[in-house]
């Protein structure tokens, strides 16, 4: 299949998971999570996402300069917070990633190996991710403690391929899959588990998962759902977790997600999905310096344009 038919396969199944909530529910949950937000939350949001963000972009400059493409921090905030922006206000979810990469690669000389950045970078935030999910699941008790055992699996299952591909490569072999092997061990090697690469990864991916661990606590407390917040961390996290799948403009999984868990901890399904709708609108505030970044790049484009025509 395609890109653009995957594209439109994603767009599809976000479509239908919107389409069964509403079925489902009404749009009486989407209107009381926007009915609950107010300016303390959205302030919080913003502060957050700024820690958040320069995390991540602290991270990716690290995973880049592992794969040898130079990339300042000041430069990877601004283009993290474009991406960020992209991705909750575009189809798909990936567009600003993409863009992120494609045009790091190109400053860089080298798009190919920005696009790798890019993917790692996120991939190692996801590991992270599933590894605290796990643990705290582990340590807290929660209505969905059946879920530990596949969630283990999974976790495990992913660590054994990774140590078959890094520490298992053979140098020997000419194949697409030999030489594809061999890419992916040199990327995480130098990326990723790099004495100077390892510690920042694992660091700035914690700070970025507690970060939004505790957005969605925020946005669980202005929702109104009568759970204190120990007893909401698993689910908090066991439902960023399922956010990880792209939707359309960042809408779909979140709420069907969302909606899932809550159900399941008998706390009801329309008070996930209102959480999901405060999580969401404080995610796209957050990324509103994106559109600043987006608009001086913009009016920098054509003040250019403007002297080149002029001259």
């Amino acid at each position: 299949m395609t890109g653009r038919g995957w594209a439109l396969v994603r767009f599809g199944a976000a479509a239908a998971v919107l389409a069964a909530i509403v079925w489902r529910l009404g749009t009486g949950s989407f209107l009381d999570g926007l009915r609950a937000l107010d300016g303390p939350t959205l302030a919080a949001a913003a502060g957050i996402g700024a820690v958040t963000t320069v995390c991540c972009a602290w991270r990716w400059t690290v995973v880049a300069r592992g794969l040898g493409v130079r990339l300042p921090l000041p430069a990877a905030v601004a283009a993290y917070y474009r991406s960020i922006f992209l991705n909750l206000t575009l189809p798909g979810g990936v567009v600003g990633d993409v863009h992120r990469g494609v045009s790091h690669g190109r400053g860089a000389g080298d798009v190919g190996r920005g696009l790798r950045a890019v993917a790692w970078e996120r991939a190692a935030g996801q590991a992270v991710q599933a590894l605290l999910t796990l643990a705290i699941l582990l340590v807290l008790p929660s209505p969905v403690h059946s879920l530990v055992g596949p969630l283990a699996i999974a976790v495990v299952a992913a660590a054994i391929v990774l140590v078959v591909l890094v520490e298992r490569i053979r140098p020997r072999g000419r194949s697409w899959w030999a030489r594809l092997r061999r890419a992916v061990a040199g990327d995480v090697r130098a990326g990723l588990l790099a004495h100077r690469a390892l510690p920042v990864v694992v660091l700035t991916s914690a700070v970025v998962v507690l970060g939004h661990a505790a957005a969605f606590l925020i946005a669980v407390r202005t929702a109104g759902v009568p759970a204190s917040p120990a007893e909401m961390l698993p689910l908090a996290m066991l439902a960023l977790l399922g956010m990880v799948a792209p939707g359309i403009a960042g809408w779909g999984p979140r709420e069907g997600v969302a909606a899932w868990v809550f159900g399941a901890a008998g706390l009801g399904a329309d008070m996930g999905v209102a959480t999901a709708v405060v999580y969401g609108v404080m995610a796209l505030v957050a990324s509103l310096p994106g559109a600043l970044v987006l608009a001086g790049e913009g009016l920098a484009s054509a003040v250019h344009t403007d002297g080149v025509t002029d001259a």
